[in-house]
């Protein structure tokens, strides 16, 4: 199927999602710490949040504080004017930083994002190549957690940065 668009025929892109359920992923997550949770994500044993599959994201690493998410930018990524919409930027920054805090919370206890404060830096299109997400814990407390996360090009280029604080609860 094509359209035509600004007087050029342009052809439609077909994408197809699968993904496992989300609950059972979340009923294992209770059971371990957060690293331990993290790191069986990494190695393949739990599937991975529906929203990783959707944009085509996925945890790379974790290791105590720190979570590395990558992603290689496509065109299903963009906005209206040719590169990758800013919601990419902060869904990566919110899952590094997030994850970065879980990766440091004991057995039973829980996590949400209370604020993301995002600079956008440089732009993302195809032509940037894959990009790396590291989301780093600078401060945990028992009741709030501080964590930072840095989008990076495949070069090293700093694209975007975000301080995110997540309210820490027993599950």
């Amino acid at each position: 199927m094509s359209e035509t668009i600004c007087g050029t025929r342009q052809a439609t892109r077909t994408r197809t999602i699968e993904w496992a359920d989300p609950l059972g992923a979340a009923e294992a997550a209770r059971n371990r710490s957060g690293l331990e949770f993290l790191q069986a994500m990494v190695d393949g044993e739990i599937p991975p949040p529906p929203v990783m599959n959707t944009i085509g994201a996925r945890l790379e690493s974790v290791s105590p504080g720190t979570a590395v998410f990558t992603m290689t930018p496509a065109e299903f990524h963009y906005n209206p004017i040719g590169s990758v919409h800013g919601g990419m930027y902060c869904t990566l920054l919110d899952s590094a930083a997030a994850c970065a805090v879980h990766s440091k919370l004991p057995a039973g206890v829980g996590y949400t994002s209370l604020d993301l404060a995002v600079r956008f830096i440089g732009a993302i299109s195809v032509d940037t190549g894959p990009v790396r997400c590291t989301g780093t814990v600078t401060h945990l407390g028992r009741r709030t957690a501080l964590a930072e996360a840095v989008l990076t090009s495949s070069t090293g280029k700093l694209l975007a940065s975000a301080t995110s604080n997540c309210l820490i609860f027993n599950t």
